[in-house]
């Protein structure tokens, strides 16, 4: 009678962690067909609205040509993302029907037998995967579409030493940090969240603030803003703002695409207005300036340190939600790992993740919204409205923006 209702015990546990699995294996299938499903709604509702009638305010600077180049442009690039959408869903729904993932882990394990070393090897080849299947629409993009409409400035030397170069920061950046944080879960077990949390914190203030001199630098050429009339006119402005500036810098963004920016960089000291050499030649010397003050706004509002803290305290959820699922058996078994580790942890906490990710996303479009409105405000009372009105006219028409989004 004992050995009979052990094993009855036994295959109620059994079924039990069966169908624990199956609902985790069903979940994540449900949150990836629903990610899909949800962002093709949303583009398309942004595409249908492109046919709604251009706002009086951009009226004088958008004539039936542009508009009919704009709506061209944007139908270009829906079909575009819908196709590259399309065969990611179906890549990654193929990936778990077919069990690759138990497959590749299965493999690697017998490559070496050092969880450090299978951890990176396994996302070497995931990574590795991704950009090979994603090169070719990378290539088509820039010398398809960004072409056909006359942004494209790259040549073929330059895409080929981008990719070269961003896989390279990949291996090095991504191999190194995963490497960091595997070592600290290693050695500090199911609180590894928190000294995680502050490692990619430390590094993330770090890379705020030296990015510009670090990272940018092996893409495009930045040079400060030479002597005259138009940096005498932002250190004008500067010096009214009460905002000290003294790294104000071009980049040579004409090298890839005509599309004209600007942005803010760096903190304390390390702090710089980057302009784009096509912002310089689309503006006219006030326009530069108001898109300037705009940049500054960001600064005085504080916005750079509130999204920088935004992005640690969400980091800080991740890894606590995430420390959660990185040893569970039955969270490996749903994609029918037998034995837990932590690249499988990390693997399928991802998947689970898209809902978390998809909410913080819009709350943090919504936040990012309310700053610019905020830094758009901040150029007014300096008498640049006008200015900033006519500026972002001008980035609207030259870019091909949709002019009537959702």
């Amino acid at each position: 009678n004992i050995r009979l209702s052990l094993q009855m015990s036994v295959r109620c546990s059994i079924f039990g962690e069966k169908t624990v699995e199956k609902f985790i294996y069903s979940i994540i299938i449900v949150f990836i067909v629903a990610e899909f499903l949800l962002d093709f709604l949303l583009e398309y509702l942004n595409k249908r609205n492109g046919n709604a009638p251009v706002p009086k305010v951009l009226s004088d600077v958008v004539d039936a040509e542009q508009r009919s180049k704009t709506k061209a442009y944007r139908h270009a690039q829906y079909r575009f993302d819908r196709v590259q959408s399309s065969f990611s869903f179906l890549a990654i729904l193929c990936l778990l029907v077919f069990g690759a993932f138990s497959f590749l882990n299965t493999w690697v394990e017998q490559i070496t037998v050092t969880p450090l070393l299978q951890t990176l090897l396994f996302f070497s080849v995931l990574a590795f995967a991704m950009e090979i299947t994603g090169l070719p629409f990378a290539y088509y993009h820039t010398f398809g579409i960004e072409e056909r409409f006359g942004f494209n400035k790259s040549t073929v030397k330059t895409f080929v030493l981008d990719t070269i170069k961003g896989w390279g920061l990949g291996l090095v950046l991504g191999g190194g940090l995963l490497s960091l944080i595997f070592i600290v879960w290693q050695k500090t077990g199911s609180f590894f969240w928190i000294l995680a949390w502050l490692l990619v914190s430390a590094i993330s203030i770090f890379m705020a603030m030296f990015y510009s001199q670090l990272i940018v630098p092996m893409f495009n050429k930045q040079q400060p803003l030479a002597p005259g009339s138009l940096r005498s006119a932002i250190e004008a402005f500067s010096e009214k703002a009460g905002f000290q500036l003294e790294n104000i810098y071009t980049i040579d963004g004409s090298k890839r695409s005509t599309k004209a920016n600007a942005y803010f960089t760096g903190l304390g000291s390390q702090k710089r207005i980057v302009l784009y050499d096509t912002l310089l030649e689309q503006l006219t010397e006030d326009e530069v300036v108001a898109v300037l003050a705009h940049e500054v706004g960001h600064y005085k509002h504080k916005h750079v340190l509130a999204q920088l803290f935004q992005g640690i305290l969400q980091t800080g959820l991740m890894f606590f939600l995430l420390s959660f699922v990185i040893s569970n058996e039955t969270v490996a078994a749903s994609i029918g790992v037998n034995q837990p580790s932590f690249h499988i942890g990390v693997l399928v906490f991802g998947l689970l993740y898209t809902p978390v990710s998809m909410l913080l996303g819009v709350l943090t479009n919504l936040y990012s919204r309310k700053c610019e409105f905020e830094a758009d405000a901040f150029v007014k009372p300096f008498g640049l409205a006008a200015s900033l009105v006519s500026a972002l006219k001008k980035l609207t028409v030259k870019n091909l923006s949709n002019p009537t989004p959702h």
